[in-house]
């Protein structure tokens, strides 16, 4: 499968940087690593701790003690991972990162509006938020439209001189 080497929005230097966007496949995977690890923090850390309270953890409503505590730690190791180091574990295993289109740093309110707001909406839409990471240009799914980021493989990143370029 071809990529295409985008320009980023603002050259920082007199030479002109490059960047490959992060496509569906790849972040689909990412995301499957992130989950065992959310699964594995989830009964490592918390199902004990229910167990402790004497909380019931068999209960399987959307309202139960076991449903709210995953969606904690889910969307906590999303927002936390993605805020302080601009990517998951599931992307680091792949070199994918998080960035601001402005290239401005990850603020707090973009974070939690992309990873708590704008990926429940791209999943409530029938995964539709998630499946236009294929098809767009930049590909972006949803949750970075809302929130005017870019998923970039971080290891993909090239410095051409413009003294190269015509």
């Amino acid at each position: 499968m071809e990529h295409e080497l985008e320009e980023t929005l603002v050259p920082t230097t007199p030479a002109t940087l490059y960047v490959l966007y992060a496509g569906f496949w790849i972040r689909f995977w990412a995301y499957v690593i992130d989950m065992i690890v959310v699964g594995s923090l989830h009964r490592i850390l918390v199902y004990p701790l229910l167990r402790w309270l004497d909380i019931s953890i068999v209960e399987t409503s959307m309202l139960s003690s076991v449903a709210i505590s995953t969606a904690v730690v889910m969307f906590a190791y999303f927002i936390i991972m993605t805020k302080l180091l601009g990517q998951t574990l599931g992307k680091m295993v792949f070199g994918l990162k998080v960035i601001d289109e402005t290239k401005d740093k990850l603020s707090w309110d973009t974070v939690i509006f992309r990873e708590l707001i704008g990926k429940f909406i791209s999943k409530t839409a029938f995964f539709l938020g998630f499946i236009t990471i294929g098809f767009s240009s930049k590909k972006k799914g949803w949750h970075d439209y809302f929130a005017e980021t870019i998923v970039i493989q971080e290891r993909k990143v090239v410095q051409i001189s413009n003294s190269q370029t015509c």
